[in-house]
C-alpha cells in the first residue's frame, strides 16, 4: 500500500520491473486485506467514502418503505433508572415474529452531568488562537456568534465571528467532550479543533437531526488544544486561525451554550426480543452520539460512534445515517439491549430487524460462492466508487506460480488446497459450529464447474490478478460488508502479486515463510484459502477483528500476515506446527472505531441461509 503519488512495482508471475505502473487506487481499509507495510492515503480514502455515501443515500431513498415504525418514548426521568443493560426498559411488540413490528423509533433524553459548574460568558475578543479563552476544568458556559468585532454589527471587517477556547492536557492528558446547544435563534454551529500551531485536527458540523455540534477532544499531556465555536458554512473556518478577522464572510449568528465535560454519566438502554438469525440495525440521531448493542448476558457485542453504513451492500435494508450506526446478527433467541450514549439532550434511535436476505428466497436453494482461478474481467467501480473506474482484465492463478518457484504442473494441487481451505472454513465449520439450522452454501470453482457468475444468488471471489492490472493497491478486497448477506451477487478479489513477490520485497509475501522444510504447495493453498474466506466473510457480514491479539482469526485485519497465513511458532509455513485459522468470536478491531466482541462465525453462518420452502 502506498502514499499518494507513489507507484508499487512488483516482479512476480511474469510482470516486468520495467513495465510502467500507475499509482494504485487506495482501497478503503475496512473492506480490504492490506499488506503489512501498508501506508494509507486517507485523503483518497475519504473521497471514495464520500462517493459511496452518496450512492448509498440514493439507494436508500429509492427503497424507502412506507410502513410505520413502532414508537416508544423513554420512561426514565433524570438518571439511574435505565443506565445499565440489566435495567433496560423493555419494548414489547418489536421483532420479526408473527404480529411484531420490525421497525422501531425510540425517543428519549440523555441528562448532562449536574456537577459541571456554570461559568459566565468569556469576554471578547477571542477570535484567534493567541486570544483564546482558557478553560481550566469541566464547565458549561455560553457565548454568541456575532458579538465580536468581525460579526455583522462589529467595528471590524465583516469576515465572521469566531470564538476560541483553550484546553490544556496537564501532566497526564485528558479527554474532553465538547457539545454546543443553540436554544433559540438562527445559529448553526460548527466545532473545530486546532493544535497550538494552527493545524486543524478535527471538526463536526451537525449532530443528526439538529444544528448543534459535538466533538470528543483528546488533549495530550503537556499540550494545548484549541476549540473553535463558529457558524457552519463556506468560510466558517478562518484561513489563518492565528490571526483575527481571517474568515470569509458572516454566516448564521446567535447565542449558544457550550459544555466542556470529562464524563457522560447518563446512558439509556432498551431491551428487545430477537430470534436467532435476526439482523439488527440501529442508528442514533439528535444528541446521542453512540449506539451500542448488548447480548442477553450483558456483553457488548457492537458499539459505534460513527456511521459506516455506506459500506453496506446497496440492497441492504439496514438503517443508515445519523451520528452512529450499528449492525448485529443474533446468534440465538433472546432479549438483547440497544443503548443510546454520549450526549446531553433529546435523541431518536431507529432500530430495525430483518431476516437474512437469502431466507426470503421462494425455494430452499442455497447461495453459491464461486472461486475463479481462470482470470476474469471485473468492473472495479464496485470497489473504488470511482466513476472513472471500469472493467479490468485480471490474470489467472497460473501466471503467478513462478513467483513461488512452482510450475504449471503444480496448479491443480494449489487449487485443491485453496478450495479445501475455503470449504473447511465456510462449508464445514459453519455448519458444525454455527447456530443456523438452515445453513447452506455451495463452494464452486472454475476448474471443476461451469462458471455461474451472473446468475441469481451467486457471489464470486476472483483469485488472481495484480495491483497493476486491477489498479487497486491491496491483497484482498470485498465489495461490501453485508450483515445478513442481502447483496447476494457480489464480487471480491484476492490479488496474487504481493503474495508471490520475492521475500525481500514485501512483508506479506508467502515466500517470507517458505524454506526447504516447508510443504510449499500445501502452505500456499491454505494461506490463499484463508484470505478468500476473509473476503467472503466481509460479503456475508463480518467486520475486521483485532489482528494483534493472541487469537489468530479469519476476520483479522491485515498487517499480521503470519497470523492470517497460519504460520506456527517455528515461523516457517507448511510445517507440523502451523495453525488452523478459523472464524471465531473475537474483539472488533480497535483501530476501526468499533467496540465489543464480534461473533464472526455466526454472522457468516447466518449470511448463508437456505430459502423458505
Amino acid at each position: 500500500m502506498l502514499t499518494a503519488g507513489v507507484a508499487l512495482t512488483l516482479v512476480a508471475g511474469g510482470q516486468s520491473a520495467a513495465e510502467p505502473v500507475a499509482a494504485p487506487f487506495q482501497p478503503d481499509p475496512m473492506l480490504a486485506f492490506l499488506p503489512a507495510e501498508a501506508q494509507v492515503d486517507w485523503a483518497t480514502v475519504q473521497r471514495g467514502r464520500d462517493v459511496r455515501k452518496q450512492n448509498r443515500a440514493q439507494s436508500r431513498a429509492a427503497a424507502k418503505s412506507a410502513s410505520q415504525p413502532l414508537s416508544y418514548t423513554e420512561k426514565e426521568t433524570g438518571q439511574g433508572a435505565n443506565d445499565a443493560p440489566s435495567k433496560a426498559e423493555h419494548v414489547a411488540g418489536f421483532g420479526t415474529g408473527r404480529g411484531k413490528n420490525p421497525k422501531l423509533t425510540i425517543t428519549g433524553g440523555l441528562a448532562g452531568d449536574p456537577a459541571i459548574p456554570v461559568a459566565q460568558p468569556f469576554a471578547e475578543t477571542n477570535d484567534a488562537i493567541p486570544l483564546a479563552s482558557v478553560v481550566t476544568s469541566p464547565l458549561k458556559t455560553s457565548g454568541k456568534i456575532g458579538d465580536g468585532p468581525h460579526g455583522s454589527t462589529g467595528s471590524g471587517a465583516k469576515t465572521g465571528d469566531h470564538d476560541f477556547y483553550r484546553l490544556s492536557g496537564g501532566a497526564t492528558g485528558r479527554t474532553v467532550v465538547v457539545t454546543t446547544d443553540t436554544p433559540s435563534g438562527d445559529l448553526d454551529t460548527l466545532l473545530v479543533t486546532f493544535d497550538a500551531n494552527g493545524l486543524l485536527l478535527q471538526d463536526n458540523d451537525n449532530l443528526a437531526g439538529t444544528t448543534d455540534s459535538r466533538l470528543v477532544v483528546g488533549v495530550p499531556a503537556g499540550q494545548d488544544v484549541y476549540v473553535l465555536v463558529t457558524s457552519a458554512g463556506p468560510g466558517g473556518i478562518p484561513s489563518d486561525p492565528m490571526k483575527p478577522g481571517t474568515g470569509k464572510q458572516v454566516l448564521t449568528e446567535g447565542a449558544y451554550d457550550v459544555t466542556f465535560a470529562e464524563s457522560q454519566p447518563d446512558k439509556d438502554y432498551f431491551s428487545v426480543d430477537l430470534r436467532a438469525g435476526d439482523v439488527l440495525g440501529a442508528s442514533a440521531a439528535g444528541k446521542a452520539t453512540r449506539v451500542v448493542v448488548h447480548d442477553p448476558a450483558g456483553r457488548e457485542v457492537f458499539g459505534s460512534s460513527q456511521d459506516f453504513s455506506f459500506l453496506y451492500a446497496d440492497t441492504s435494508p439496514l438503517p443508515a445515517g445519523g451520528n452512529a450506526v450499528a449492525d448485529f446478527v443474533a446468534p440465538k433467541d433472546g432479549r438483547y439491549t440497544v443503548g443510546a450514549e454520549n450526549g446531553d439532550g433529546r435523541y431518536d434511535v431507529t432500530v430495525e430487524a430483518y431476516r437474512p436476505g437469502s431466507e426470503l428466497n421462494p425455494r430452499p436453494e442455497v447461495l453459491t460462492v464461486f472461486l475463479d482461478f481462470n482470470g476474469a474481467r471485473v468492473n472495479t467501480r464496485v470497489f473504488t466508487g470511482d466513476p472513472t473506474a471500469g472493467n479490468k482484465d485480471l490474470s489467472p492463478l497460473k501466471k503467478f506460480l513462478p513467483g513461488w518457484g512452482l510450475t504449471d504442473a503444480d496448479e491443480n494441487e494449489v487449487i485443491d488446497g485453496v478450495v479445501a481451505t475455503v470449504r473447511e472454513n465456510i462449508e464445514k465449520d459453519l455448519a458444525a459450529k454455527g447456530t443456523n439450522r438452515r445453513f447452506g452454501v455451495r463452494i464452486l470453482n472454475s476448474r471443476d464447474h461451469a462458471d455461474p457468475w451472473g446468475q441469481p444468488n451467486v457471489s464470486r471471489v476472483v483469485v488472481g490478478g495484480s495491483i497493476a492490472e486491477s489498479g487497486i493497491g491491496t491483497v484482498g478486497i470485498a465489495q461490501s460488508i453485508d450483515a445478513g448477506n442481502f447483496g447476494k451477487e457480489e464480487t471480491a478479489l484476492v490479488l496474487l502479486d504481493i503474495l508471490s513477490a520475492p521475500a525481500a520485497q514485501t512483508g506479506t509475501s508467502l515466500n517470507r515463510y517458505i524454506t526447504p522444510a516447508s510443504d510449499k504447495v500445501t502452505f500456499i493453498g491454505r494461506a490463499i484459502g484463508n484470505i478468500v474466506a476473509h473476503e467472503a466473510g466481509h460479503m456475508s457480514g463480518s467486520w475486521h477483528t483485532d489482528q494483534f491479539n493472541a487469537l489468530d482469526a479469519i476476520m483479522d485485519q491485515g498487517g499480521n500476515p503470519k497470523g492470517m497465513f497460519g504460520v506456527g511458532p517455528d515461523a516457517v509455513g507448511g510445517t507440523a506446527d502451523d495453525v488452523d485459522v478459523d472464524f471465531h468470536e473475537d474483539v472488533l478491531n480497535p483501530n476501526e472505531g468499533f467496540t465489543g466482541v464480534e461473533d464472526t462465525l455466526n454472522r457468516t453462518a447466518w449470511g448463508y441461509t437456505k430459502g423458505n420452502n
